[in-house]
C-alpha cells in the first residue's frame, strides 16, 4: 500500500465520520414522523399532543446530527 493512498483516507476521515454520524439521525426522524402520522391516523382528537412530541423527538434527533457534523469539523486536523 502506497502512503500517497493513505493519506488520501486520511483527509477525508471527517466526511466519512459524518456520513456515519447522520444515518442515526435520519433513521430517527424517519421512524418518529412515520409512527406520529401512523399515531394521529388512530387518534384524530390527540393530534396537538401527537404533533408536539414529535416536534420534540423531531428537535432531539437534529440536534444529534448537528453535534455529529461540529465534531467532524472539531476533530479535523
Amino acid at each position: 500500500m502506497s502512503s500517497g493512498l493513505l493519506a488520501e483516507v486520511t483527509g477525508n476521515l471527517g466526511s466519512i465520520g459524518y456520513g456515519l454520524a447522520a444515518i442515526g439521525p435520519g433513521i430517527g426522524i424517519g421512524i418518529i414522523f412515520g409512527q406520529g402520522v401512523q399515531a394521529i391516523a388512530r387518534q384524530p382528537e390527540a393530534y396537538g399532543l401527537i404533533r408536539q412530541n414529535m416536534i420534540l423527538g423531531f428537535v432531539f434527533a437534529e440536534a444529534l446530527a448537528l453535534i455529529g457534523i461540529a465534531l467532524a469539523f472539531a476533530f479535523r486536523a
